[in-house]
């Protein structure tokens, strides 16, 4: 019954995403928008480096993780933070406590079908381009369900960071500041917008201690490591699991204090 009703919210999630056509339309031609500008970049910092390889990656490497990063990025991004400021400004968030679900959970699953349609639509596309393009540079063996596990526990993290940042709405009425500081450190601290091998050794060493590297350098790392030991994947999945558990245990206590500093428009 449980499942059922999660499995509600989806669908409708689905059937929402799918009425924006126009939003998918324009954030995918600000993605090659994006990558262009990538491309340029990167193959002028190679070609200013005079090697083909750089702190171990290639130009291609460097590439195919940029691209698939940017994926990723579609792929998870819930816009939590905005749903949740909104709903404290507007005042709907009283309503949203009296339905009988936890607020955390109807809030993930009101957004899982965001997961489905960004799937089937910009990260699996995205991930075919990229290995008929690149002739088959992405390996396809266990690295594939090792990078299934490792991006379900990215999912988790991602969407306990955004809960966090959100439930300081209830503080500040005010989240824009906060949520564009968050993405900032987010995509910079986890590797999305600059592969964490060029990081210097001191900052990267300090990098793999934090929450942000498991959401985008995990799972990217193992998926493009075509026979990654077994020793390095228990590490980065058990890592990545520590977070999942620390970080949904902080977004609820967090959550569960903040409630008392509630106030909302008109009330």
């Amino acid at each position: 019954m449980r499942t059922k009703k999660y499995l509600t919210l989806t669908r409708a999630g689905i059937l929402e995403a799918l009425q924006f056509r126009l939003s998918f339309l324009v954030m995918v031609i600000g993605n090659l928008l994006y990558l262009i500008v990538v491309y340029y970049l990167w193959k002028a910092i190679y070609a200013s480096a005079g090697t083909e390889v750089v702190n171990g990656m290639t130009f291609t490497d460097t590439l195919i993780y940029l691209v698939l990063a940017t994926a990723l990025f579609n792929f998870m991004e819930m816009y939590t933070v905005w749903e949740i400021g909104r709903n404290i400004q507007s005042g709907k968030i009283v309503l949203d406590l009296l339905k009988p679900m936890d607020y955390r959970k109807y809030l993930f699953w009101s957004y899982s079908g965001s997961f489905v349609t960004q799937f089937f639509l910009t990260f699996l596309p995205t991930f075919i381009a990229v290995s008929v393009v690149t002739h088959g540079a992405v390996p396809l063996r266990m690295n594939l369900l090792y990078f299934v596990i490792s991006v379900v526990m990215a999912v988790s993290i991602n969407y306990s960071i955004d809960f966090i940042v959100g439930t300081i709405c209830l503080y500040t009425e005010s989240i824009w500041g906060i949520n564009i500081m968050k993405q900032v450190i987010v995509l910079l601290l986890s590797g999305a917008t600059i592969p964490l091998a060029f990081f210097p050794e001191t900052l990267k060493t300090v990098m793999y201690y934090l929450p942000f590297q498991s959401i985008y350098n995990a799972p990217l790392s193992i998926l493009l490591n075509g026979n990654p030991q077994p020793r390095t994947v228990l590490v980065t999945l058990g890592t990545q699991f520590a977070w999942c558990i620390a970080m949904f245990v902080l977004s609820k206590l967090f959550w569960k204090v903040s409630l008392r500093q509630i106030t909302v428009n008109g009330g």
